[in-house]
């Protein structure tokens, strides 16, 4: 394999000539792939250093975690309907670092305490130098500074927390490796700490792996104290995908449960496989935890090699090395359906070159001339980019690698990949950061590789960590203030920017195509999008034409939800932005100009109320619900003092409320045809379940406009199987009947209101329930003595923007 590396170095320039370099780019960019990267508003300032290695993550549910001195701060991005900015919307909350130092068990507790006497008084000073020094033996420094904050984090794959998003696994400096779940919009909550756990597990099994090992030595040994340290002591932990086991029930049935694993690589070159069911709750959602040795001396990094041909499912973890050598380990999978493994290790670079491989990727693609999946493996080895790609034929395993050369006169400090195309991102400290696009030859593959300068976007700064997003829009990067007139900045200020990777047409392109059909999961595209429309004030015509034919010729709603996206941003767009920041106090002049303003025709009240109503109108229209069209319409124009054109722009924000009315009205009933379906063949007989199944088949046949085939005969054969009984809802205040008008709420014959939970339609009476991320509907909680199929119902996500409920 490493035959290749001599020819890649006659195909890329020799190292440090930046000139020739920069050229090379040039010249790949002229081959149609320029790239225009521009600054995305706004920059999120850190409150303490960006620390740990590779600093910054992007979740598939579009949360950017940020390794910091303090905490890990959460940047989650939001494409909200109902915000007129132009910025990007971010929600931000923090996981902060645990008060305690973490104290590695190996042993117990008195002999320990003991020994570290003995060591750190030794007269042998190679023994108390060492002690003293190691801040895994000492993490609270006592003559050195305290170990703190985070060494690195990983977010697991989408659908593992109980509200089925991502779960956030992160290491402290000082060895504690915790898992966290966002379960209410604000906190984060630890789950388990698995330091503890595999501590406890090594102590009860005496420090020995399998039964075979010989015993072990004294704790008062120096080499053992060390050993004991190193063999639980975390260097990375990654994520494996979402997999299926088979779990036998009391009564021998067997039902298929979701699982995944956490791979976490110590120090002396083992690696634990936690085993964890899904949704993971905490300890008891901990199915095994297998350790297997790698032989690797000195691992740095780590990821997960997943790899599907004919429907065999492969799996195996790679390993890389702070001396230079790369392997993929053998991982045996029990339990676990379709997978299978490697009979012995994989070499993908054996070379001791002293290069430090600092990150690796793993990303599967199809291989266009071999017509077969293929995985293309990526590490950053100082300077270079090693690359690796693996794919199975008829005669085994083949396996190409090369070294992508003169990318960056410094070492590469972040590297990031677009899992959806291969594209690779890598960027050293002095703000450039590369792009490398994967093309396949015959054999195996060349990089296209052009230049991002990020000084001509921020100005000059350093740069510490990238991350790009999930569907490859956006780039987000950690930055401080670069040289000044050749001068170091006396303080270094941590940001968070981002910049665009994609124009508004590919984003639009993308969504239109998109095989996942969750705007939920598109969120940095739909952002661009957003973005796009709110600044031109209109959908550009290719969008909604290419989107009305999909709509046409496609029966899936996503392509409506899409569409009702676009409208209610255009609307957001033709509001006028307020004036003054709705929280801030009005003083009294304020009060004054707008009683005076002239056409207000204002009476005596209104002069006392002036402020107070303008506020509540612009309250009302950053909640984007309630709003009185003319009203906000009248307003915008009186505070624009356009009188003339006051009617078309009303007549405007009509016609697009009426569309979004509709296009609202139209996902109602589909998902309503959604829930009788299930009605129809869930119930046995005709008993009450929580569902008003008689008020929505009447609200559906009510339109005269509305006419639906699979509707009408779904409805008869509801209706047949009910019978005459009606199984009315009843109002818990007053006892009367609550009829079934309103999509959104019920109100009773007295007046009491309850909202109507979007997923059941029924109205909920409780005090809790729970809203969707994007606050567009309401749902409400299962309860224990629901059936199976509504507690599935009461999963999904929201009818109208696709997002989880929580």
């Amino acid at each position: 394999g490493g035959g290749n590396m001599a020819a890649a170095g006659r195909e890329e320039p020799p190292l440090g000539l930046e000139a020739v370099a920069e050229e090379a780019a040039a010249a790949a960019a002229s081959a149609g792939f320029r790239l225009t990267a521009v600054r995305r508003e706004p920059a999120v300032r850190l409150q303490h250093g960006a620390s740990g290695l590779e600093p910054l993550a992007w979740s598939e549910d579009h949360r950017v975690s940020v390794s910091t001195a303090r905490s890990i701060a959460v940047l989650e991005q939001l494409s909200d309907v109902h915000s007129g900015g132009q910025d990007m919307v971010i929600h931000r909350t923090a996981v902060p670092a645990p008060g305690a130092a973490c104290m590695l068990k190996v042993g117990p507790k008195k002999e320990v305490a003991e020994c570290k006497e003995k060591f750190a008084s030794s007269v042998d000073p190679t023994v108390s130098q060492t002690f003293m020094l190691d801040r895994v033996f000492n993490p609270e420094g006592k003559s050195l500074t305290p170990m703190r904050g985070f060494k690195y984090s990983s977010w697991s794959p989408l659908g593992c927390d109980a509200n089925g998003r991502c779960l956030l696994a992160a290491l402290t400096m000082d060895n504690r490796l915790t898992i966290h779940a966002n379960l209410n919009r604000l906190q984060w909550v630890q789950l388990v700490d698995l330091t503890e756990l595999y501590g406890e597990r090594l102590f009860e099994a005496s420090y020995k792996l399998c039964k075979a090992d010989t015993p072990c030595g004294e704790l008062g040994d120096f080499p053992e104290f060390q050993r004991r340290h190193s063999m639980q002591a975390p260097v990375r932990m990654e994520w494996s995908g979402i997999c299926t086991t088979q779990q036998v029930k009391h009564n021998n049935e067997c039902r298929d449960v979701g699982s995944v694993l956490l791979a976490v690589l110590f120090e002396n070159g083992n690696i634990a496989v936690w085993q964890f069911q899904l949704p993971f709750l905490g300890k008891e959602s901990i199915t095994s935890c297998n350790t297997i040795e790698s032989g690797i001396s000195s691992p740095s990094v780590l990821s997960w090699w997943e790899y599907e041909h004919n429907n065999r499912k492969m799996s195996g973890l790679i390993v890389g090395s702070a001396y230079g050598p790369v392997k993929i380990i053998p991982v045996n999978l029990k339990a676990v359906k379709g997978y299978f493994t490697l009979r012995q290790p994989v070499v993908l670079w054996q070379e001791m070159d002293q290069l430090p491989v600092h990150s690796i990727k793993c990303i599967p693609l199809y291989h266009p001339y071999q017509k077969c999946s293929c995985s293309l493996v990526v590490a950053a080895r100082g300077p270079y980019v090693f690359w690796c790609l693996l794919l199975i034929s008829k005669a085994g395993l083949n396996v190409h690698n090369s070294h992508v050369t003169g990318l960056h006169s410094l070492p590469i400090v972040s590297m990031t990949a677009d899992k959806q195309n291969g594209t690779v991102y890598t960027c050293s400290s002095d703000g450039k950061v590369r792009q490398l696009i994967p093309i396949f030859t015959d054999v195996a593959l060349k990089f296209e590789h052009q230049l991002i300068k990020l000084s001509e976007v921020f100005g000059c700064v350093r740069t510490h960590g990238i991350a790009v997003s999930p569907c490859g829009a956006y780039l987000a990067v950690i930055t401080t203030e670069g040289m000044a007139n050749g001068l170091h900045p006396v303080n270094k200020n941590y940001q968070v920017q981002f910049v665009t990777l994609k124009t508004f047409e590919e984003a639009a392109a993308q969504l239109l195509e998109s095989s996942v059909q969750n705007l939920f999961r598109q969120v940095d595209l739909t952002d661009l999008v957003r973005w796009k429309i709110l600044k031109d004030k209109h959908i550009p015509q290719f969008l909604q034409e290419a989107l009305d034919k999909k709509i046409e010729t496609c029966g899936s709603t996503y392509f409506w939800r899409f569409k009702l996206f676009l409208l209610r941003i255009l609307y957001q767009s033709m509001q006028k932005a307020p004036s003054e920041v709705t929280w801030r106090p009005s003083h009294e002049d304020a009060k004054i100009l707008i009683s005076d303003s002239p056409g207000m025709g204002s009476t005596e009240d209104d002069q006392e109320e002036g402020t107070s109503k303008q506020a509540s109108k612009q309250s009302l229209r950053d909640t984007g619900k309630g709003v009185d069209i003319d009203d906000t319409a009248e307003d915008s124009l009186h505070q624009s003092g356009d009188t003339g054109g006051r009617e078309p722009m009303v007549e405007k924000l009509l016609e697009i409320q009426a569309q979004i009315e509709a296009v609202e009205m139209h996902l109602t009933r589909e998902h309503m045809k959604r829930v009788l379906g299930e009605v129809y063949l869930h119930t046995w007989i005709t008993e009450n379940t929580s569902i008003p199944t008689r008020g929505v088949c009447d609200f559906l046949m009510s339109d005269d406009g509305y006419d639906d085939r699979t509707a009408r005969v779904l409805i008869g054969h509801i209706l047949k199987k009910m019978n005459k009984q009606t199984f009315p809802e009843h109002c818990s205040l007053c006892k009367e009947i609550l009829p079934f008008t309103d999509r959104k709420q019920a109100v009773c014959s007295n007046g009491h209101i309850w909202l109507r939970c979007f997923l059941t339609y029924q109205s909920c009476q409780s005090l809790v329930y729970r809203r969707c991320l994007l606050h567009d509907s309401i749902a409400r909680h299962p309860t224990p003595e629901d059936p199976e199929w509504i507690k599935r119902l009461l999963q999904g996500p929201c009818t109208f923007c696709d997002s989880p409920v929580f």
